[in-house]
């Protein structure tokens, strides 16, 4: 019997009982896109998570206040106690680095912008030029925040593309003059970057001078600063000597956390690898548990199917011959539900990437075809058992339904 033959035949014989193969289709299927949605959702994650930290720039170190212990802990990017100030002139030494390219201070807040009658609470980044480099936006129209000393806070600001449509529409924003908080300042610029970046989207960010940050909110002490390394070879060499040239300047205390972006991304990259492979171990259950189903409908079928089996191998069929048989249907089974439930998982990921557009939902190509395989193999290893009980039959007694 060729293999055209075994396939006619198997599919004929799972036809002949359409609810039934219907079931096992459908709990094959849920089992494969099970996984390949959940396993989506986790590398989906995992991109949003890399893509979050990608946006703050390349080559990154992240200066921090205050120490953070030795626990296995990442510092948080945006809480953390300050038992010392860090200052604009902590920044500026970080400059003095032959292994820096770019270094902006950084401090963050929130406060009303107003333009005649419209008014809107935006969050107010005060940083330096170097900024712009170092998150490598871009601007649609006007300059950035001059190049100068950091100390000096001018009434200048660049503020985002919604920021600018919500408060002017169609006027043109660039020289005229808005209300931040109690001051004035001249808008220079509109951002024409896109997307959000550790929480914040970019096109609603007012940014104005450090200095004019400081005096704004009153807050002495910076809030983060900013250094980017001329390499990644230059990172660890660059965090140590972040930590000495402070460390000096702070009466020989270590009282500030560097973290570089390399180990932040690794550390969730870890997290979120073994999150998805533990939902997607879970979600393969589900296929040991089909496979049972189609072991379970198959030794049924074996003992409804007798007389059929009897009448194959008094035509000459070898036991060998109804084994494939039989394995050829459990096949047809775990392959066919495969396709659906891969069917299924990507209509399934595209609705979630429909519902969260910034959640690049798609199940990764191993995860894919471990999904497959796992399914094709499963029902091959539970339909072995009803395969070779069907092919020890007698066919004397087969055809006696006996």
């Amino acid at each position: 019997m060729h293999i055209r033959d075994q396939i006619h035949f198997s599919g004929a014989a799972l036809l002949r009982y359409r609810l039934r193969t219907f079931l096992i289709l459908l709990a094959v299927a849920i089992g494969v896109a099970s996984i390949i949605i959940l396993t989506g959702l986790g590398e989906g994650a995992r991109r949003y998570v890399t893509g979050e930290f990608a946006s703050l720039g390349t080559n990154l170190v992240i200066v921090i206040p205050g120490k953070t212990e030795t626990s296995g802990n990442v510092p948080s990017m945006f809480i953390g106690d300050t038992p010392r100030d860090l200052t604009i002139e902590d920044a500026e030494s970080l400059t003095r680095s032959t292994q820096v390219r770019h270094v902006a201070p950084l401090i963050i807040g929130s406060a009303q912008v107003s333009w005649q009658q419209k008014d809107r609470e935006v969050p107010i980044l005060g940083s330096t030029h170097e900024l712009l480099d170092i998150r490598q936006w871009k601007l649609s129209r006007g300059r950035f925040l001059p190049a100068g000393d950091p100390e000096r806070g001018s009434p200048i600001c660049v503020i985002g593309n919604k920021v600018r449509e919500e408060l002017f529409g169609n006027e043109n924003a660039i020289g005229q003059s808005v209300r931040i908080g109690d001051r004035q300042f001249r808008v220079i610029g509109i951002l024409g970057s896109e997307g959000r970046s550790i929480g914040l989207d970019v096109q609603e960010l007012v940014i104005i001078p450090v200095a004019s940050a400081q005096s704004l909110f009153n807050a002495p002490s910076l809030f983060r600063i900013f250094v980017e390394a001329r390499s990644r070879e230059a990172i660890p060499r660059v965090k140590e000597q972040i930590i000495q040239t402070l460390k000096a300047r702070h009466q020989n205390e270590e009282d500030v956390t560097v973290i570089t972006q390399d180990a932040v991304l690794s550390t969730f990259d870890r997290i979120l690898t073994a999150l998805t492979l533990t939902v997607a171990g879970i979600a393969a259950i589900s296929l040991a548990v089909a496979g049972i189903l189609i072991m379970n409908i198959m030794l049924v079928t074996v003992s409804q199917r007798t007389a059929e089996i009897g009448l194959l191998k008094a035509l000459g069929a070898s036991g060998r011959q109804i084994l494939a048989l039989f394995l050829m249907e459990a096949t047809l089974l775990s392959s066919t539900g495969a396709a659906l439930g891969l069917f299924l998982g990507q209509l399934g990921n595209a609705y979630i990437h429909s519902l969260y557009p910034d959640l690049q939902s798609s199940a990764p190509l191993w995860a894919t075809g471990a999904a497959v395989g796992v399914a094709v193999c499963t029902g091959l290893l539970f339909g072995v058992l009803p395969a070779r009980r069907a092919a020890r039959l007698d066919p004397v007694i087969a055809l006696a339904r006996k």
